[in-house]
């Protein structure tokens, strides 16, 4: 993984340019900075092979019915740990899944299209995998910015703050 000094303002650039638009063209993006396209394109191409930037879709869980969301913070069996992530990780509904710091926490986040689904997925089908038990949840009425939205400071890229 390249460390911060290993980017300069045309990279920071050129990742604004595409967390705008992810369909932008390198051509275009060369002429908004006034930069050569091969330039461009070379940039985002070691950008994406450096695992830097990850060029995606991302759905949206609402245009789906998904309007339900629920952070869930589990403590899981060590000896279990292996067929606790695969059965996770099985679940359509989970949407982020992540260790803690302690050897037994993990946390995930699961949408739904209601409470009710929401509920029977927290009494009966997290609780069905061996080794799980749920420590706490709490619903999520509203995200506010989501991993898709998060961008670097300039100072990540080496650059002068104003």
């Amino acid at each position: 993984m390249p460390n911060k000094s290993s980017f300069d303002l045309l990279d920071y650039q050129i990742i604004q340019e595409l967390h705008a638009d992810v369909r932008m063209s390198s051509s275009e993006i060369a002429r908004k900075l006034n930069a050569n396209e091969r330039t461009i394109r070379k940039r985002i191409d070691r950008l994406i092979a450096d695992e830097v930037i990850r060029p995606t879709a991302v759905v949206n869980p609402q245009a789906f019915g998904y309007v339900t969301a629920v952070d869930i913070f589990l403590d899981a069996e060590p000896d279990q740990e292996d067929e606790i992530v695969k059965a996770l990780l099985s679940i359509p509904e989970v949407t982020y899944f992540a260790f803690g710091l302690g050897s037994r926490e993990m946390s995930i986040e699961a949408r739904f299209k209601n409470n009710d689904d929401m509920r029977e997925f927290l009494r009966h089908g997290i609780t069905a995998i061996p080794g799980v038990l749920v420590k706490g949840y709490a619903l999520v009425p509203r995200i506010l910015r989501n991993i898709d939205e998060w961008m670097p400071k300039k100072e990540d890229f080496g650059l002068e703050t104003d």
